[in-house]
């Protein structure tokens, strides 16, 4: 099920005696984790990790009764560590792993009154190299019946989520701001929260953010000034780029750190002219198919620089970054020369000696 539906079913009816969470997005995880708290009041909850504990002593626990509250959550972490470990004989595995499943299911035939136990996976995605893990650990429980999946924010439902927050807020967010926080945070809901709720306490409910706001509070707001870099290279600007990397330098950032943003733009941008994507839809579209986490403003950041670019252009500056971050791993003892110098042979005349 869906964050959205365990809400509503715990609204309409008594929790369920197991619950298991799979997924990596925290922000709809905590809501629930809330939602449950304040169901059976915060005086019952216990807090188990399987790193420290075992699922017999988990089990064991869910079975006594509290002295001191009717009603108790037992919230355990690292579900995924329940799954036997490999071992050399394969009967052994097969039978470490039916007993614990076995007691698992012996406890769900009987659970104690009142009692919750909301077992944890976080670790695994529901996308690329995860997905078998996430599945392994899903049949291991499969004796618990609830299973709420949280899948990470589309870009979408991030950009309603951020317009949601604003007006929970009181924040005056204009569509350019809005879209740069978004960019900032990567589409990571957690964060969005977080930076919401901070420029409500520095801005307040009078004025409207600014770009100066986001760039004074929002962490890697540095990243908005890779981009108009990456804008300067492509109009072939050098007094820009160099504009553009001093106010890098002045603010402080790590300049292989924001060769790193650099190297991840050229590199979308040249799979995206592989590709001949054509527009932030089609580049959603391709990415998403890749596998690769993108948002429509992230798109045409990418799209916009595979248009300022050869497919020449672009191949030859991937090698270019890969030469100079060669040259900080080999320590050479001025960033800003070394960066100064990337710029000068992105912008030389015409480009043609990139």
């Amino acid at each position: 099920m869906t964050p959205e539906q365990f809400s509503t079913r715990l609204t309409k009816q008594s929790p369920a005696p197991a619950y298991l969470f799979l997924g990596q997005e925290g922000y709809q995880r905590r809501i629930c984790k809330q939602a449950l708290i304040d169901r059976i009041g915060s005086g019952g909850i216990t807090q188990l990790d399987l790193e420290n504990t075992t699922l017999s002593q988990v089990l064991d626990d869910a079975r006594s009764m509290s002295l001191f509250a009717s009603d108790r959550l037992l919230w355990v972490c690292s579900a995924e560590l329940a799954l036997p470990r490999r071992i050399s004989a394969d009967a052994d595995r097969e039978d470490a792993h039916d007993s614990a499943q076995s007691q698992l299911a012996e406890y769900l035939d009987s659970p104690t009154p009142g009692t919750v136990v909301v077992f944890e996976c976080s670790r695994y995605d529901f996308a690329g190299d995860d997905r078998p893990k996430l599945e392994r650990v899903q049949k291991f429980y499969a004796p618990v019946r609830e299973v709420v999946e949280f899948r990470h924010f589309t870009p979408e439902s991030c950009r309603s989520l951020a317009q949601e927050l604003a007006r929970h807020y009181r924040v005056k967010l204009a569509g350019s701001e809005l879209a740069t926080l978004l960019e900032l945070v990567a589409g990571d809901a957690n964060r969005l929260a977080a930076e919401m709720e901070k420029l409500s306490l520095f801005v307040g409910s009078e004025r409207a953010v600014t770009m100066d706001d986001l760039q004074a509070l929002v962490p890697n707001a540095a990243q908005s000034t890779i981009f108009a870099l990456v804008n300067a290279l492509g109009k072939g600007d050098r007094a820009g780029a160099l504009r553009s990397l001093d106010v890098l330098i002045r603010e402080g950032e790590y300049l292989p750190l924001a060769l790193t943003f650099l190297s991840t733009q050229f590199r979308l941008a040249l799979a995206a002219k592989e590709a001949r994507v054509a527009g932030a839809p089609q580049a959603l579209s391709f990415f998403t198919k890749i596998g690769v986490r993108m948002w429509r403003d992230r798109a045409e950041q990418v799209t916009a620089t595979a248009a300022a670019f050869t497919h020449e252009q672009l191949s030859k500056a991937v090698r270019l970054i890969h030469d100079t971050d060669k040259k900080f791993r080999e320590g050479y003892k001025d960033d800003r020369l070394v960066m100064e110098s990337l710029v000068l042979a992105l912008t030389a005349s015409g480009r043609s000696n990139l």
